[in-house]
């Protein structure tokens, strides 16, 4: 029962963080600013950071089911 919830959170989470990644990926492709007024390689590294945070807690909420 408590299955679901933990399924949920991880696909919220593996979700997020797979996008953001990209997201950031794509931007620093392109050479185009990651944040507005943010130094282009301290903000592409803080949110890869947390993109990649973001799946490794989507991969630990599924180690819990």
């Amino acid at each position: 029962m408590e299955s679901g919830p933990a399924i949920f959170a991880a696909l919220a989470f593996g979700l997020f963080g797979a996008a953001l990644l990209v997201w950031t990926g794509v931007r620093t492709a392109h050479r185009s600013p990651v944040a507005a007024g943010v130094s282009p390689v301290r903000a592409a590294a803080v949110t890869a950071l947390a993109g990649a945070v973001c799946l490794g807690l989507g991969l630990w909420c599924l180690t819990r089911i």
